[in-house]
């Protein structure tokens, strides 16, 4: 079930799916780059203001899944306008700053953006643009991304699944909602650590 916050900004309303902390692994493969697993946490948050705050940060994995090294991280800010069209400003840690455009589908947790426009630093790598598609599907966030630079047409270079890790205010909702008659063997603890007790006992 997905909640709106009390202060959330009204035009944000249609995005809210995204809120959350979301972790995950995905695949990046892409021409001249290193072939991979990749671990990912992706934080929505908001102010109250117009725009969701967004935070990746990636890591590649070995062949046991544990992190080796950072991948990627990225930051930005993520509009929606009355008519769907999405907006966001965001910046790579590898000196890229791009503006994306795109739109919420009618009906469904579904965004495609593309970039608009690119601007890079002389330390970054070659780029010229990208596009991605975000899809809240049966509770977990799954996205994929296509890039391309002066040299390789647009392709698709990452993908990923993840998963809402839940908040210390959603665990104490579900621990609400938990019926009295539970299993033998389950032990309940109140939010001060002691025993939880059924009304009557």
């Amino acid at each position: 079930m997905i909640e709106i916050p009390s202060d959330l900004h009204p035009s944000l309303v249609p995005l809210v799916f995204l809120l959350g902390k979301w972790e995950g692994a995905g695949v990046a493969d892409f021409p001249g780059a290193e072939q991979c697993n990749f671990g990912q946490e992706v934080v929505f948050s908001h102010d109250g203001r117009d725009f969701l705050e967004y935070v990746s940060h990636s890591w590649v994995l070995d062949a046991d899944g544990k992190p080796v090294k950072p991948l990627e991280t990225e930051s930005g800010y993520w509009r929606i306008d009355k008519d769907r069209k999405v907006e966001i400003v965001m910046i790579r840690d590898s000196g890229i700053v791009e503006v994306w455009y795109g739109e919420l589908a009618d009906q469904k947790p579904q965004i495609d953006i593309a970039t608009d426009a690119v601007a890079r630093t002389a330390a970054s790598g070659p780029y010229s643009g990208g596009k991605r598609l975000y899809g809240y599907v049966k509770g977990d966030l799954m996205w994929v991304g296509e890039k391309a630079t002066p040299e390789v047409p647009l392709r698709p270079y990452m993908s990923a699944q993840l998963k809402k890790v839940p908040q210390a205010d959603d665990l104490q909702a579900w621990a609400r909602n938990l019926p009295d008659d539970m299993p033998d063997g389950v032990a309940f603890f109140n939010p001060d650590g002691t025993p939880y007790k059924p009304e009557g006992e």
